[in-house]
């Protein structure tokens, strides 16, 4: 499998140019993978050095996922590996995928709540009314909404009402 020539794209010269022009532009010499160029070493370096520092803050970090439930379903799929850095770098990326779902989740949760909050309660007062237009409830609907966000298709169990 062939790489892709890291060079950056450069749009062709306008239709105007001279002869000449053309000319000294094909004798410059091309920044092939050979010849890496000035600009992308010191920008490789600083994400190099960054992955670095980020893998250093991981051996501190215990993620909210247990190391446990990490290596099993690792080893469940055939994944092995004895660094945990990168156990814990899997485990912070479960971990930001299942909060955005229940962020969004909850997203939808509210627009439910506030579309269809005006004309169940017209008549509720008192402390109990107050803390029912904080409380939002999640519901399937709402989770499957934001599943499907993620290109993940959930249901209701036929048995479940």
């Amino acid at each position: 499998m062939a790489t892709p020539d890291p060079t950056p794209y450069t749009a062709p010269a306008p239709s105007s140019q001279t002869h000449q022009q053309a000319s000294q532009q094909q004798q410059q010499p091309h920044a092939g993978p050979s010849q890496p160029s000035q600009r992308q070493n010191p920008e490789e370096a600083r994400k190099d050095k960054t992955l670095a520092e980020f893998l250093l803050m991981l051996d501190d970090y215990e993620p909210l996922i247990p190391s446990e439930v990490t290596d099993y379903y690792l080893q469940r799929v055939g994944f092995e590996c004895d660094d945990v850095r990168l156990k814990r770098l899997l485990s912070l990326a479960a971990q930001k995928f299942v909060s955005d779902i229940a962020a969004d989740a909850f997203q939808h949760a509210r627009i439910r709540s506030n579309a269809a909050g005006g004309r169940s309660r017209t008549n509720a007062t008192g402390p109990a009314a107050a803390r029912d237009k904080t409380k939002t409830t999640l519901m399937m609907e709402d989770l499957s909404s934001a599943l499907a966000e993620y290109g993940i298709t959930s249901r209701k169990p036929d048995f479940y009402m």
